[in-house]
């Protein structure tokens, strides 16, 4: 019984892609640290700050990949790119699928209240349920509309606001709507690129997405200019937080990786699709956030 256990908690690993969690994860942290400056006497946030918005991010994202994998198992079982994932193959119940669903809630909504009972902030506790609405609706909207890719993308980047509002609450500013808003445009961009991969089979299914509304190629020309749009105010966010050098070096390294991204991927050819969703993605969000964060860690004081 163990062993079973273990096995399709294993498997469930993989159909979430917990290792995924890099994506959004530094830019949470980021803003974490942003908010801990404010924090009278030590200017960074508290070590169990920290674990639980590890612990709420990496939850958070379980709940709704579980729940897009369970809502969406029929067309990924029509698809020849997802056949093989563990709902539609078979190697995964969907009475497992929904037990790891409600472990993922309960855990989720213990990181949120343990802000409440450790550190006295009740915000992301009461904000738990609308935000796991919100992040589970994705899985609907492209069922209806070609701009699921941003209302994903908005849905993640709620993320550094929420870790910001569980740090600090009081010094939410204008580079918390700038990080959201680079979030967004990164998520919805790399997003776009990756559903070039299924222009035939959303058309097939009547699912929308820009890709097989709009054409490769203008939708790989709107996920440049979102692109563009995360470098610009991410220029905003350097300047309202009054950053530094080191982050402005992060944000250039970010900036030429993101530009390799959109290189890459062109009309008809999107073998490299996995290399710039997966691969370059990770390697933007963690330059930049390890730049970001050493550059708060080198010079502490309040937000302005």
């Amino acid at each position: 019984m163990i062993s079973k256990a273990m096995t399709s908690l294993r498997i469930w690993a993989e159909m979430v892609k917990l290792s995924h969690s890099v994506f959004a994860l530094p830019f949470a942290l980021l803003a974490a640290f942003l908010a801990g400056r404010n924090i009278e006497g030590r200017g960074i946030p508290h070590l169990g700050q920290l674990g639980l918005v590890v612990v709420c991010m990496i939850t958070a994202r379980s709940v709704a990949m579980t729940f897009n994998r369970i809502v969406d198992a029929g067309i990924d079982a029509r698809n020849p790119r997802t056949a093989s994932r563990p709902l539609p193959a078979g190697q995964l119940s969907l009475t497992m699928g929904w037990i790891m669903l409600g472990i993922s809630t309960f855990f989720f909504i213990l990181g949120c209240l343990g802000f409440a009972l450790v550190y006295g902030n009740y915000w992301p506790i009461v904000l738990s349920t609308p935000m796991l609405a919100l992040l589970c609706g994705y899985s609907f909207t492209k069922r209806f509309t070609q701009w699921s890719h941003f209302y994903l993308g908005l849905s993640i980047a709620l993320s550094p606001g929420a870790a910001w509002l569980a740090v600090h609450p009081a010094s939410i500013g204008p580079t918390v709507g700038l990080l959201t808003i680079a979030v967004a445009c990164w998520i919805a961009g790399f997003d776009i690129i990756y559903a070039c991969q299924d222009i035939d089979i959303d058309r097939c299914e009547k699912l929308h997405s820009l890709p097989s509304r709009l054409g490769p190629s203008a939708a790989l020309f709107i996920a440049r200019i979102a692109h563009i749009i995360v470098v610009l105010a991410l220029i905003g966010v350097g300047v309202t937080a009054q950053l530094g050098t080191l982050y402005f070096v992060g944000l250039v390294g970010a900036a030429i990786v993101l530009a390799i991204e959109n290189a890459i991927v062109y009309p008809g050819n999107y073998s490299r699709v996995n290399l710039a969703f997966f691969t370059l993605n990770g390697v933007v969000s963690l330059m930049f956030a390890i730049a970001a964060i050493g550059d708060i860690l080198l010079s502490r004081g309040p937000v302005p």
